[in-house]
């Protein structure tokens, strides 16, 4: 491992202690209950990646609440005190074989493969491409429904009570799903924000609502629980979009989300894990380290 020479040395990710830098990205299984409740089958899934030496998993997106955040069909939810109790079995076994355990909370927003319900989004814009046939979608994605400023403040407080749940049922931190074209991301993106309000225009605007979900779960669980936030350009239904502004944006961006969330961990998400994902004639990964603080 002489590329990685600090792989298997121990690291202090903001207040938390990993064994190791070997981390699980997080990875959609389909594999809940129908109503969202974890599984025995979970728990053997993930505390294999613990017993195999990953210092850190990130777990498939969670749900925040049961009114319009479920993405597809068999997904894993912290909407309610059942599911929380149903991780803590899995919790506990990550921990019994030396790993620790982060709950990423995703919103799908307009991104939802099923007709269970009209989606919310920033504004009414049907979402480019088709529903995700390995997700149980099939057809064009609906067209959402504008949210509303009351609905902007009970989704807000539908992350901020998850994130309470998570800490609760003992995961060791939470990552925040502001990536890959899910609601937060629709919000920072233009094509998907056409609001005219302060929640859209700008990018210093389109970023305003992924920085109140940071700042209430922040303030609900303190200062030294992990908060952390996953942040993209390319989307699921949208691979190759990139920031309009480019550097400009990133350093808002980042910029915004670093100070959001107290800086514990911001990590980028590209489609390929090696080739830089870049703005303009500049990578990507290499930009944020001016405005933004990375372990």
């Amino acid at each position: 491992m002489k590329q990685y020479p600090n792989l298997f040395n121990g690291y202090m990710l903001g207040t938390l202690p990993l064994p190791n830098r070997a981390v699980l990205a997080p990875m959609t299984r389909t594999s809940a209950e129908p109503n969202g409740v974890a599984n025995d089958r979970m728990a053997r899934y993930y505390s294999r990646f613990a017993k195999g030496g990953f210092g850190l998993i990130i777990t498939e997106g969670l749900y925040p609440d049961e009114e319009f955040s479920r993405s597809y069909h068999h997904q894993p939810g912290i909407a309610s005190i059942a599911q929380a109790d149903s991780w803590i079995p899995i919790i506990q076994a990550v921990h019994r074989e030396g790993g620790k355990i982060i709950a990423q909370l995703m919103h799908a927003g307009a991104l939802v493969q099923h007709d269970a319900f009209t989606p919310i989004a920033p504004s009414a814009v049907q979402p480019v491409g088709t529903m995700l046939e390995d997700h149980g979608g099939s057809g064009e994605f609906a067209v959402p429904k504008a949210m509303t400023l009351a609905e902007i403040r009970r989704t807000i407080e539908g992350f901020k009570q998850a994130a309470l749940r998570a800490k609760y049922a003992g995961f060791d931190g939470v990552e925040i799903h502001a990536a890959n074209g899910y609601l937060l991301d629709q919000f920072i993106t233009d094509y998907t924000n056409r609001r005219t309000d302060d929640y859209g225009g700008a990018t210093s605007r389109r970023i305003r609502f992924a920085v109140e979900v940071l700042r209430a779960i922040r303030s609900a669980v303190g200062p030294d629980y992990l908060v952390g936030v996953r942040i993209s350009q390319g989307k699921v239904n949208d691979f190759d979009h990139k920031w309009a502004h480019g550097e400009e944006d990133a350093k808002i961006i980042f910029g915004e989300l670093a100070a959001a969330s107290a800086s514990s961990f911001i990590r980028p998400s590209i489609r390929h894990g090696c080739p830089p994902s870049r703005m303009g004639g500049r990578p990507l990964r290499s930009s944020p380290n001016d405005t933004a603080a990375f372990p």
